[in-house]
């Protein structure tokens, strides 16, 4: 169907209108995505910190022996994305988390991250108990993972190390700019944090030594290595969210510059039409002008 002039024009202004669009949340993604991050990186010295305190701990004081329950309650905590515009996000962590909860004997407990991922769960069979508000800025992530640690310390009922097993499923950053869905164990603590300090890395001829009592000194190590793995987690998750909704949008744009492209041809492979007809009529008319006389 042959297209004229004005509706190329105003194809060519609407998806102008849409590259502008589409450029500004490219713009938009890769902004938002430095702060988090760096909060990633943040937390991760922070954790390697807490690490290091728990290898002097257990430098310090030996092989520390913990409860073994033979069978802990399963928690599965998913962090999935609530702005949509990044593709298949929720969609495939997801079925990774459907693939984690089928290899726990009975229901795992599943609490999620973003009304959209809760969807998505439930889509694969999995009903989360708990949804939690994704954090709109860096600065939300610190209340996220304190809800969550909050909320597993409510159903552990204040002893998370004996009486849970809660795994962490979130999208990290891969190789080469990609990403992937991983599912990481939170609990119980590896036994070569507590009971090994040659395999912990302890490696200094300094010895470690502390003032506080033990135990409060021990469970707080705990704790904030807890939270610096779910801050991180979360982060994470923020990080490849908007660097997937960056990679769409770039695709999106080379879509639209294409689609620009092509149009910009119909243009003016129909104005040049349109010019070459005018002049056309014209030297038909200009020719029977000619005629006419030597026809009297």
């Amino acid at each position: 169907m042959a297209q004229t002039l004005e509706a190329l024009s105003r194809r060519t202004e609407t998806l102008t209108s849409i590259r502008g669009i589409v450029h500004t949340m490219k713009t938009m993604s890769a902004i938002n995505a430095v702060p988090y991050e760096h909060a990633a990186r943040s937390i991760e010295s922070y954790h390697q910190t807490v690490l290091s305190g728990l290898r002097a701990f257990v430098a310090k004081t030996g092989p520390i022996s913990m409860p073994v329950v033979v069978q802990p309650e399963q928690i599965l905590v998913v962090f999935g994305s609530d702005h949509g515009l990044c593709g298949n996000y929720n969609e495939v962590l997801a079925e990774l988390a459907r693939s984690e909860s089928s290899k726990v004997d009975g229901r795992a407990r599943v609490l999620c991250v973003g009304a959209r991922m809760s969807d998505a769960l439930s889509d694969q069979g999995l009903g989360p108990e708990v949804t939690f508000l994704p954090p709109a800025s860096a600065d939300g992530i610190g209340r996220l993972a304190s809800d969550i640690v909050t909320r597993l310390d409510d159903i552990g009922a204040g002893d998370v190390h004996n009486r849970i097993a809660v795994n962490l499923a979130f999208t990290r950053r891969a190789g080469k700019g990609q990403h992937e869905p991983v599912v990481s164990p939170l609990l119980p603590l590896p036994l070569s944090l507590l009971s090994d300090p040659g395999r912990a890395g302890w490696q200094s001829r300094s010895l470690p030594d502390y003032t506080m009592p033990a135990m409060p000194l021990l469970a707080a190590l705990l704790r904030n290595h807890i939270f610096a793995s779910v801050f991180q987690a979360s982060a994470e998750a923020m990080v490849t969210e908007n660097a997937a909704r960056l990679a769409l949008m770039q695709q999106a744009e080379q879509a639209v510059d294409d689609r620009l492209e092509e149009v910009g041809g119909q243009f003016r492979r129909v104005r040049q039409d349109e010019i070459t007809n005018e002049l056309m009529d014209i030297i038909i008319g200009f020719e029977a002008l000619k005629k006419k006389p030597s026809a009297l």
